[in-house]
């Protein structure tokens, strides 16, 4: 009765030395995304609150109002948009379309937003960016 106890618990142990002779092939790590930054996602916030009625969720210029809008507003995510400098893109929000020589329909936000929000807004349009196609 006793060899049948000590060959399986030779064999749990024959089992276990082997698990542990083995090398992990990689260490496995979630796939899960980055979380945005605090700054983006107020950024988002702020762009949602003032920008989206006319830019769009996206910021592709097909924002709820946009169809009323001759021109149509800039989208955002374009890739010649986006070669903008952070300055330039700051600029335009604090002192509008007219401000810049751009469309007088974009109103100026320098006196609602803070500086600090205009930053947020210009980091969160950046994030909107879309590859060349």
């Amino acid at each position: 009765m006793r060899t049948p106890i000590l060959s399986r618990f030779a064999a749990a142990l024959l089992f276990a030395a082997a698990g542990c002779s083995r090398r992990p092939s990689e260490p496995v790590t979630p796939k899960t995304p980055a979380e945005p930054s605090y700054d983006l996602r107020l950024g988002k916030r702020v762009f949602t609150h003032y920008c989206q009625t006319c830019h769009g969720e996206a910021g592709a210029g097909d924002g709820f109002n946009a169809f009323n809008l001759d021109p149509k507003p800039r989208d955002l995510a374009d890739p010649v948009s986006q070669k903008k400098s952070d300055a330039d893109l700051a600029d335009a929000i604090r002192r509008g379309g007219a401000g810049v020589g751009l469309s007088p329909l974009m109103p100026p936000w320098g006196r609602t937003l803070t500086a600090r929000q205009v930053e947020q807004v210009v980091l969160y349009v950046r994030s909107l960016k879309r590859p060349p196609s």
